[in-house]
């Protein structure tokens, strides 16, 4: 026998809760197949097995949390399926089901005990994307019953919700509801007769907003805010998008040209490149930039490496990489880790001004807004409508002072409004 275990995660990450089991006891595993969907503070990770064999028993139950080095199943190795070794296992299960039921799928079980395996494995694991499979868990919802409006098949968060609430329009009852729990004895007091649901925080949104409120207590938190005139980046774009597109295969975004005046003012202002460890203040001689991304999960940052080395096609091209990779919930933990500057777009959402918080440990965050026309006075006697925008800046005033703080968002602008001299960073 052989007991699978939750591994180490990273070095800030010691447990998880499990998110779903992808594997069910009978069925035969490969080596490097994915077991167990575990969910963690800042991305899902698949637990994989490391022997061939057939699960013999799951000792912990979706939505349980457990902790590196926990047992989570047994693994009986060098099974086949559908020979002696399956049997005596399906017998095993078969006697033990009246008595207790070793995992929370045993409703799904039942009515497949006379089915193949491989088709049980059908029933069981439909086409769906980690979100929509969370939801259907939280509301109840059966994946395999819900119609996917997806040409390939594949079930969606929106697919979910409308199996939903078709479900609860008939009648009330709905068979599978273990989630949604009504108002009963309340900690605040509910507006009775008014229509209510309680749904549970995810493990990564409780870890967000404790997060967020640490940062608010623990740092010095201040944010200064400056204008940029986008005429000349939008000319640039304008006159070498099709070339740049064709040459490299991405578009020329506004985060290259961002990304780039946040390295040349961070070479000039360090400190707002440091970390705090407690009476000291370590410099950092590298220019991990991180790129907040809004996914279905919660706010994710994941990090441009190195970005004072790369070109503008090779920042656009990380960026539409982890961006996808965050949408589809598919970004590994090396991904989200080490970032040394942050930058969030409040724009691409209609954001015209705001106070980004800062992502500790790191000291500075520079939020971008929506670019709106606005007249703008050229010199005494001229006026003219240009592209603004609104950028922002939050940092930590215990190491940061707000010269210091002034002059990097001076010179994040100066930079912006002359691209050519994104050129000439050395």
């Amino acid at each position: 026998m052989i007991e699978i275990k939750v591994p180490e995660l990273a070095e800030s990450i010691s447990e998880g809760t499990i998110a779903q089991w992808l594997k069910n006891v009978g069925d035969n595993v490969k080596k490097g197949d994915n077991i167990v969907e575990l969910e963690t503070d800042k991305v899902n990770i698949e637990i994989s097995a490391d022997y061939d064999g057939i699960i013999q028993e799951v000792l912990r139950e979706e939505g349980d949390t457990v902790e590196v080095g926990d047992v989570i199943a047994v693994l009986k190795e060098n099974g086949e399926a559908g020979g002696e070794a399956a049997q005596a296992t399906e017998s095993k299960e078969e006697a033990k089901q009246p008595a207790v039921e070793p995992i929370g799928t045993a409703q799904e079980k039942q009515p497949q005990e006379t089915q193949p395996t491989e088709e049980r494995k059908e029933t069981d694991r439909p086409l769906a994307s980690p979100a929509a499979r969370k939801l259907a868990r939280e509301l109840g919802i059966d994946l395999s019953k819900v119609e996917a409006r997806d040409p390939l098949g594949r079930v969606r968060p929106e697919d979910v919700k409308a199996a939903s609430e078709k479900a609860s329009q008939p009648e009330q009852k709905a068979p599978k509801a273990p989630e949604k729990k009504p108002t009963s004895a309340p900690k605040t007091a509910d507006v009775p007769g008014k229509p209510v649901e309680r749904v549970k925080l995810s493990r990564r949104r409780q870890t967000i907003a404790k997060r967020l409120v640490e940062v608010q207590q623990t740092a010095a938190m201040l944010t200064t805010f400056n204008e940029v005139d986008m005429t000349a980046i939008n000319d640039i774009r304008k006159r070498r998008k099709d070339a740049f597109l064709q040459q490299n295969d991405v578009k020329l975004g506004y985060m290259s040209f961002f990304t780039k005046a946040v390295v040349g003012a961070l070479k000039q202002f360090p400190l707002l490149n440091a970390e705090i460890q407690g009476d000291e203040v370590l410099l950092k001689k590298f220019y991990d930039i991180g790129i907040a991304v809004g996914a279905e999960e919660g706010l994710v940052v994941p990090v441009v490496r190195d970005a004072d080395k790369l070109s503008f096609a090779g920042i656009e091209k990380e960026i539409l990489s982890l961006g996808k990779k965050a949408r589809d919930n598919k970004l590994t933990l090396s991904e989200l880790q080490g970032g040394t500057f942050t930058i969030t777009n409040g724009g691409i959402f209609g954001s015209l001004m705001s106070t980004p918080i800062l992502n500790a440990p790191q000291v500075g965050i520079l939020g971008m807004h929506g670019i709106k026309l606005r007249p703008v006075a050229i010199d005494a006697e001229r006026m003219e409508n240009r592209p603004m925008m609104y950028i922002a800046l939050s940092y930590d005033h215990r190491i940061v002072d707000g010269r210091e703080a002034v002059s990097f968002l001076a010179k994040v602008k100066e930079m912006l409004e002359d691209p050519e001299s994104l050129l000439l960073q050395g």
